[in-house]
């Protein structure tokens, strides 16, 4: 009987390592796979955006570690963005360098700023289901 429940435990611990690996494999085939990077900018700070958000979304394309980038504002970054000169002037920059930069409009209209951010050269639309499409297509996403 000791001998059948070892042989039991043995096996059962091999499958474990066995699954355990295949999704790992799994995994890692998704992420090579995957070039495409969406940040969503929630935050209203300005040394997130500024020391953080950006420089990491800009550097991301500019030193291709992604071959797409989509810049998402979202939240109080939109106000922040809307009222901020460095911060529009970076932007430009990163659109000019091929970052797609998205504004979610409900949260634009919120805080009044809608016309700024389009101004600014910033699509403008609903983001809910562009932002789910991101997250279903296997983009990275990081949000700050």
């Amino acid at each position: 009987m000791k001998m059948k429940q070892l042989l039991l435990l043995t096996l059962f611990i091999l499958g474990s390592f066995t699954m355990q690996a295949q999704t790992a494999k799994s995994i890692d085939k998704a992420q090579v796979k995957s070039d495409k990077l969406a940040v969503l900018w929630t935050s209203g700070d300005p040394d997130v955006a500024h020391k953080v958000c950006l420089m990491y979304t800009h550097a991301a394309k500019k030193m291709k570690w992604f071959n797409e980038v989509v810049l998402i504002v979202w939240g109080p970054s939109s106000r922040l963005l809307a009222t901020d000169k460095s911060l529009q002037k970076k932007v430009k920059q990163m659109k000019e360098d091929g970052i797609k930069v998205r504004a979610c409009i409900v949260c634009a209209n919120m805080y009044g700023v809608t016309d700024e951010l389009k101004q600014l050269g910033v699509e403008v639309l609903p983001m809910g289901v562009p932002l789910t499409n991101y997250l279903k297509e296997g983009y990275h996403t990081l949000t700050f």
